[in-house]
């Protein structure tokens, strides 16, 4: 699924992305709203991962919707 997919169900999906990156509050998850960006800098702060880490998993994860 691409992130315009991602972001114009962003409802739906909120779950699985809640499920996979626990440390994500609902509120990081609101702010995120499926925005790419948003999310990638999101698991950053949240884990304390490199940006290449944290491309990689969202880019999966995307793949995996």
């Amino acid at each position: 699924m691409n992130w315009d997919q991602i972001e114009g169900n962003w409802t739906q999906i909120k779950g699985k992305a809640q499920q996979k990156w626990g440390k994500l509050t609902n509120d990081d998850l609101d702010i995120v709203k499926g925005k790419r960006e948003e999310m990638i800098g999101k698991i950053q702060e949240r884990y304390g991962i490199a940006r290449e880490q944290a491309e990689k998993e969202v880019d999966e994860f995307s793949n995996n919707c």
